[in-house]
């Protein structure tokens, strides 16, 4: 970590600095630690929405911090095919392969900094796995999937697929060149992401050298949440200490901080950050195992039409690989 970066971060757009006077620093309501378990086929995880109220979430639904891990020969996992209806998984690899198909005819390979967008909207079914080669030989493995709800008009919007390559990103460097700063999707500071969403967000991974200070002006009608990927440091302007696996939930104002620790850990000499921000949708969320809708019908529903074949096949290529609803 990090997969991509710049030999001279200098030589970027920077971002402004909020005006002292003018804009309101948004002070931490919460720290929470990510509890650990297991997804798909058996890979680590932490759960970094855990034990947080929804409505402090929203649009955001779940991520799993995927690692980091570093794989023995044949110990790659992924998970098999399943159904999702009524939001977007965003799929963000920092270190190691990925291999992405779905029943829409999506797909592909994803490293090293790349994203893929899923809008499940209406219904399909997909399978995430490690390539075939890695399974083989090994290696390190890191990266993050978030859960984006959509709002009640775009539950059933057609299903699509955005393949979001690592270079595409917009990079940006703090005022003193202390921090590199990923915008994946959404905008900050008049610079956009590539990343195409229903639901109005903000995504940006950014890596902060030791000692250094990161503050990021906010739109004031988003949340606006910091999860800490690798490294330690503070949150806010009152400093209050985050470390590997914590969130951090902003209150309201205009601007969000973070601040790295001049000390860290050899294994990981940087703190690196995601942050997310999101317009709330404020409609009923009933979310269970791959479907998010606004009603338990609805969710039934979608039961049904899975298990109806309603949400898609499983390529001809795939189908000796059977899907479970999970």
């Amino acid at each position: 970590m990090p997969a991509i970066t710049v030999d001279n971060v200098l030589a970027l757009p920077r971002v402004s600095t909020p005006d002292p006077v003018t804009a309101r620093p948004r002070q931490v309501e919460s720290v929470t630690t990510a509890p650990k378990g297991f997804e798909g086929e058996g890979f680590p995880v932490r759960r970094a929405f855990a034990g947080v109220d929804l409505r402090k979430l929203d649009p955001f639904i779940h991520m799993d911090q995927m690692g980091e891990v570093e794989y023995a020969p044949g110990e790659p996992k992924g998970t098999p095919w399943h159904p999702h209806r009524g939001f977007e998984t965003v799929t963000y690899i920092i270190d190691g392969e990925f291999v992405h198909s779905d029943s829409n005819g999506g797909g592909g390979v994803i490293r090293d900094g790349d994203t893929q967008w899923m809008t499940a909207g209406s219904g399909l079914l997909h399978i995430e796995t490690p390539p075939e080669h890695l399974v083989v030989s090994g290696g390190l493995f890191h990266g993050f999937q978030l859960w984006v709800n959509l709002p009640r008009a775009d539950k059933f919007a057609a299903p699509r697929y955005q393949d979001i390559r690592g270079g595409q990103v917009a990079l940006l460097s703090s005022p003193d060149g202390g921090s590199l700063v990923r915008i994946i999707a959404g905008e900050l500071d008049g610079h956009a992401g590539p990343g195409n969403t229903y639901t109005p967000i903000t995504m940006i991974h950014a890596t902060i050298s030791p000692g250094a200070s990161l503050t990021l002006p906010w739109r004031k009608d988003f949340n606006a949440l910091a999860y800490t990927l690798a490294g330690k440091g503070t949150v806010g302007t009152k400093g209050r200490p985050v470390e590997l696996g914590q969130l951090a939930v902003f209150g309201e104002g205009d601007s969000i901080t973070v601040t790295a620790d001049a000390k860290q850990d050899p294994r990981h000499p940087t703190m690196d950050v995601l942050f997310l921000g999101g317009k709330p949708i404020r409609e009923p969320v009933v979310a269970y195992g791959p479907f998010v809708m606004n009603t338990k019908a609805e969710v039934v529903q979608a039961f049904e039409d899975y298990q109806a074949g309603r949400l898609g096949s499983i390529p001809a290529a795939h189908a000796g690989v059977r899907g479970e609803a999970s």
